[in-house]
Parts: C-alpha cells; structure tokens; sequence
C-alpha cells in the first residue's frame, strides 16, 4: 500500500488545485476521482453555461445591434453542443496534463475513509486499492438539489445537469428557482430562442444582490420577454405528452415543453466514511475552521462540500490553502473579499457589501453610480444597458463595495475587489489615471461619483 504526504478525494476545482500546489511545495500526492477531472464546474456546471453564455450573448448581439443585417440570425444548437463538448474535452485533457507533469498519482473511482490515513478506492472494475496518507483533504463537491414533488426524470423535468445535456433546444421553459443558476439559465435559453418563465418563491430573484442591481436585471429580463413570477408557491408538478405543467398555490396553471429545477445543492457526503473516522458535519456539510481543517486534525475539506460559498474559485483558494497546512506551511483562507459573477444578459459584478449591508452595519453610506450609457466604449459596442456602483463610508471614503451591471461586469469587478482588499478609498481609484476609451473608466467615473466629481455624468 503506498503512502502519500496528501491523499486528495475529488478532482474538482478544490481537489485538483489542492493536488498541484502541495506537489509544488514538495509533498506527494495521490488523487482520487470516481468521475471526469474538473468535477462539476468543468463538465456539468461553470465551463458548459459560460460557453452558451458566450454564444447566447453573441446572438443576442447579431438580433439587436442595428450595424448587422441577418435574415436568419437563429442559432444552430447542434453546433453550440458541439462546441460546448470541445471546450470541456479539451479543459479536462489540459488537468490531466497538469497532473502528470505534476507527478500525481491519480485513481479513479469511488473513494471512502477507512480511518483517520487510509482511504478505500472501490474501482469501477470491481477491484479495491488501498492509499495511505498522512492528510486527506476531500473535495466531493456538491449535487443538485432533487425534492420529491418534482420527480425529476431528466427528460421532462430536468436538473442543471439534464438541460446541459439536451441535444435539442425546447421550445418553452419553467424555470423553477429565480437564483443565480435559474436567471443565468434564463437569459442563455431566452437568447437563443426558447420562451422562457421564472418562478421564484420569495419576493424578489436574485435575493443575494443589491436592490437596484435586482430591478436592473428584473426590468431587463422583462423586457427581453422573460416571464417572471416572484411569491410563487409550487404546488404541484403534472407530467403530459404535451409537456409539463406547474400549478401554483393562487390556482394558476403555467404549462412548457421542459422545466428545470434549479432550487439548491446538496452536499456529497454520503458514504465517505465521515461517521466511522468521526469527521463532524452539519446538516450534511462537513464542518472546518480557517485552516480548512475539519474535526479530525489530519482531515481536510474545501469546496462546496464544506465552504460557506459555493463557487469553484472560492473552492480552488480553500484548495490552496487546505495543500499548505498539509505540508507545514500555516495558513488561513481569507474570505474578506470574495468577487461574486452572475452570468445573466446583461452581466452582474459584485464584490463586498451591498448598499443595505453597509446600512446595517452602521455605517453612514455615499455612493457613487456611473451608467453604461455615459461611456464611449460601451456606447460603441452597443451595450449601453447597465451601471457601475460604488458604495462608500461617508466619513473615511474608505471603499465597502462595487456592483456593475453590464458587459463584462465580470471582469471588470476585480479591480474592485482588489481596492476593497487592500482598503483603498475611492479616492484611490479615482486618482488612478485609466486608459481611454475603455469600460474600466467607469469604475473611475463611479468612486469620483461617490464624492461627487464624477466628469462625464450630470
């Protein structure tokens, strides 16, 4: 039986990073994978949806902008699947080369803990493989949430991973869930031609962002012809020939080609072994301080199945910081900043507080707001749709936090997130010289607006 300095369960964005940086430092590593390298994100989650983002935002482009004169500007989605399998095929072959340049020892198939060292590969050949390591980190990531009113089939009624594998575009939607993954969804089906309804159980989508980023998006769905129903209970699921229908608490009936369900996650814990080792968990997730360790000082975990955040970037930081402390280098994760991207039509960007956060913490708030519409740039690519906003404390104009809406608001948030980290006020920014014509001005002209020197807005 071999035995490793870190033995890693899962080769998602967690458990991969986590694998070539304590190789970088040294250590040898074996990592174990029942699936694809890259996990979720890379083959059922962030990699396929960006890549129909990016083709739904095209399209979107080519309808709208007066400059392009297509008669047949539909999209071919047999294409967009092709694409969609290249890009992955080729992210996945590119980790597995990472590894083995890396000298990993992987292992695939389905990995449990023995005790505290020994972890148990039960292969998909039947045969079993034993690892000894003086530190596992595990890295299983996380499912979608699968409630039993919707007896999700993956045909009729999908998860996000049944709509990505679609082999045809439907023509009508229902979208069960008005998060993140529900109006990225949206806006991707929606510009590529499928008719497409949202419904949300609390009083608003998008609950997470700031208020007015909430009406931008909201306003700009509907105008897109997004249907959208915020107070609205399911209660009950009806499965035809003629597709599905979803009925609502109030009585009304809303019936589409497919539905998809995109109301959470669970964790993937179940039958790792966590309660023999006595690795502790809440309500399935696995419990872990700063240093990613869990109840067991040896045991490590990062990634969805034991951050507070549930995004791949934020598992590949937890992954880093996991690999350090297993090969004696004492480190925290820092969780002070941490960007924040929701690929709707437009895009939204944000990092830090919201404007009510910052008013319920007590501070006494200015903000500075800068639209789309004012800069060159944007106005010359035709996306004049959105803002950028920065939120300020009044006394020391120390920055609390930057939302942007609009065309590469997921780019541009990280110069914000950079000046939040390093507690830069907006007069920093400001007074730091960006080039012309460019959409970062407007992150200039937003923390010049939040004390009122803003040049190119009234």
């Amino acid at each position: 039986m071999a035995t490793y300095n870190v033995g890693i369960i899962g080769g998602g964005p967690g458990g991969y990073v986590a694998a070539i940086r304590a190789a970088q430092l040294g250590g040898t590593v074996c990592l174990i994978e029942k699936g694809e390298w890259g996990g979720t994100c890379l083959n059922r989650g962030c990699i396929p949806t960006k890549t129909l983002f990016s083709i739904a935002h095209l399209a979107e482009q080519v309808q709208s902008n007066p400059a392009f004169n297509i008669p047949d500007s539909t999209v071919d989605y047999a294409n967009v699947l092709t694409h969609k399998v290249e890009v992955i095929q080729k992210l996945v072959g590119g980790i597995g080369k990472l590894l083995k340049a890396n000298k990993i020892d992987t292992i695939n198939g389905f990995a449990s803990l023995e005790n505290k060292n020994t972890i148990v590969v039960n292969k998909s050949d039947g045969s079993t493989e034993q690892v000894n390591a003086k530190n596992i980190i595990i890295a299983t990531g996380s499912e979608p949430a699968e409630p039993p009113i919707f007896e999700i089939d993956e045909t009729q009624v999908l998860t996000t991973t049944g709509i990505l594998n679609l082999t045809e575009l439907p023509e009508s939607l229902i979208i069960v869930g008005g998060g993140v993954s529900g109006c990225e969804f949206a806006s991707i089906l929606n510009a590529l031609g499928c008719k497409v309804t949202v419904l949300e159980l609390l009083p608003t989508i998008l609950a997470t962002e700031d208020v007015q980023v909430i009406r931008h998006i909201q306003l700009f769905m509907k105008r897109k012809g997004i249907t959208i129903h915020t107070d609205a209970k399911l209660t009950e699921v009806q499965k035809s020939d003629e597709g599905v229908t979803a009925v609502l608490e109030s009585g009304e009936s809303l019936t589409a080609q497919k539905m998809l369900i995109s109301i959470g996650r669970r964790y993937n814990t179940e039958g790792l072994g966590l309660e023999r080792v006595g690795v502790r968990t809440e309500n399935g997730k696995i419990v872990v301080n700063e240093q990613m360790q869990t109840s067991i000082p040896n045991i490590y975990a990062v990634g969805d199945v034991a951050s507070r955040y549930l995004l791949a970037h934020v598992a590949s930081a937890e992954g880093k910081v996991a690999a350090q402390n297993c090969l004696g280098e004492v480190n925290e994760m820092d969780y002070q900043v941490i960007p924040w991207c929701v690929f709707t039509l437009p895009e939204i960007g944000h990092a830090g507080m919201t404007e009510k956060e910052a008013t319920d913490e007590g501070y006494e708030v200015k903000v500075g707001r800068f639209p789309y519409g004012a800069s060159g740039m944007a106005l010359g690519m035709g996306e004049a749709d959105g803002f950028v906003k920065t939120i300020t404390d009044a006394e020391s104009n120390d920055i609390l936090g930057v939302h942007i809406v609009g065309v590469q608001a997921s780019t541009l948030i990280h110069e914000a997130a950079v000046a939040i980290r390093l507690g830069a006020s907006a007069m920093d920014i400001a007074h730091t010289v960006h080039a012309h014509p460019t959409l970062s001005e407007m992150v200039m002209e937003s923390a010049e607006a939040a004390f009122d020197r803003a040049v190119h807005v009234f």
